[in-house]
């Protein structure tokens, strides 16, 4: 193994060449300024329009008396399934109570507050899918457009 002037100790891949270094995922720390600015980025994506609107949808359904009721008795026949399949090995009650699940389920999806409430949460997934495109993108522009400059020469990579 090589020795290094940096204080972190890693393995070097063979074949992948002299100098360069292979990490374990959990030996990886992100630099102090990126970590800063990741965090200042999560912050101002908390005070965006389509996160307040989630929140405000979370609250509704959290006190809304019908859907938590309707959640209860989904969560009892959950139960009432994983016992008739593992422990009764009743295949017939499994599925009359799988029926009940959908039925359950329907009523819960039909309510004008839960669909809110999902709509709310496919925006903030694109909203966080959006974010995360653009951060990969340009990395990828960038780090594609570094490698492919040649040491010297021409800036267009051929001879004149």
């Amino acid at each position: 193994m090589e020795t290094h002037a940096h204080d972190h100790e890693h393995e070097h891949a063979h074949g992948e060449g002299p100098g360069i270094p292979t990490y374990d995922n959990r030996e990886l720390i992100v630099r102090e300024d990126i970590m800063a600015k990741a965090k200042e980025l999560a912050h101002l994506i908390t005070t965006t329009e389509e996160v307040s609107l989630f929140q405000r949808a979370e609250r509704l359904i959290q006190q809304n008396e019908k859907v938590q009721g309707l959640i209860a008795q989904l969560k009892k026949r959950q139960k009432e399934l994983v016992a008739f399949e593992t422990t009764f090995k009743n295949e017939k009650m499994v599925e009359k109570i799988q029926k009940e699940i959908d039925d359950l389920q329907d009523q819960l999806d039909a309510l004008p507050v839960v669909q809110q409430f999902q709509q709310s949460q496919v925006d903030v997934n694109y909203l966080l899918q959006s974010v995360i495109s653009v951060v990969r993108d340009i990395v990828a522009e960038k780090v594609n457009v570094e490698a492919a400059k040649p040491a010297e020469g021409p800036a267009d990579g051929y001879g004149e």
